[in-house]
């Protein structure tokens, strides 16, 4: 992977795919560049397609103590180097950042969000007290088996037994890899409760799309669709597709219709 110097000095790896308008792709929690990589690949068509490790994340650096504005900076150091502007699209929790980016002035002509958990439907999960802290107790002591079974049980109210089945599959050494980095995500929603930031968004005028699955709970639907009434400069947009994930086949031409759109 190539790798470009963040503001702070860290190591940022990523891979490029495609030209044209760029476009920087953000991962949200579990994920390194490997979970954009598809959708990267399909919109090189039309775009240069960044997919990255967030810091703390595969061949990134982790420069510490963490905060979330060196993580703007990471999506700032990315647009610097392959142009003046980019699109950006965030999956998850990773939607925040790119939202916080986008109303914190960085160089974005456009912002697509992909459900970003804000905790606004009343049958949305509520972890703990002290989650955050937690998880960092959690990882600091190299128990980060203990802290991924509490990030989805407590924060996603998975039950113990779909735990206990995630622990027999190939892809959880890669979870505990990166469960440090889940309270990092938990920094980007604004803490333990995940609160929609109104008053961020309020001043957001870059055009925004939110999106959710229609096979998605009503809670993650509900936090796309806070965005748009919010938002100066925003629109919702619900997609068929399965919990937390919409086909490619479908998310790829919504995309690329908003960010021509938004070029104009």
């Amino acid at each position: 992977m190539d790798k470009v110097i963040s503001k702070d000095g860290t190591e940022i790896a990523y891979e490029r795919v495609g030209a044209g308008p760029t476009v920087i792709l953000v991962g949200g929690a579990f994920c390194d560049h490997n979970a954009t990589t598809e959708l990267a690949n399909k919109l090189a068509r039309n775009f240069t397609a960044v997919s990255y490790d967030r810091r703390g994340r595969g061949e990134s650096g982790d420069t510490q103590p963490y905060d979330v504005q060196r993580e703007i900076e990471d999506i700032e150091a990315l647009i610097a180097h392959f142009g003046d502007r980019a699109f950006v699209h965030g999956l998850s929790s990773g939607s925040a950042l790119c939202l916080i980016a986008a109303a914190g002035g960085a160089p974005i002509d456009a912002v697509s969000v992909m459900e970003p958990p804000y905790r606004v439907g009343e049958d949305a999960p509520q972890p703990p007290e002290g989650y955050t802290d937690t998880i960092v107790e959690l990882t600091s002591t190299d128990r980060r088996g203990e802290a991924v079974a509490y990030f989805m049980t407590k924060a996603v109210g998975q039950p113990e037994e779909a735990v206990e089945e995630a622990r027999k599959m190939p892809m959880w050494p890669g979870l505990e890899a990166m469960a440090h980095t889940l309270a990092y995500d938990a920094r980007a929603m604004g803490g333990d409760a995940s609160p929609l930031p109104e008053n961020m968004l309020a001043t957001l005028t870059a055009p925004t799309l939110a999106l959710f699955s229609t096979g998605s709970p009503e809670w993650l639907q509900a936090g796309a669709q806070a965005i748009e009434k919010v938002a100066p400069n925003a629109e919702c947009v619900g997609l068929p597709g399965t919990f937390h994930e919409v086909p490619l086949a479908t998310l790829v031409p919504t995309l690329k219709d908003f960010y021509l759109r938004s070029s104009r």
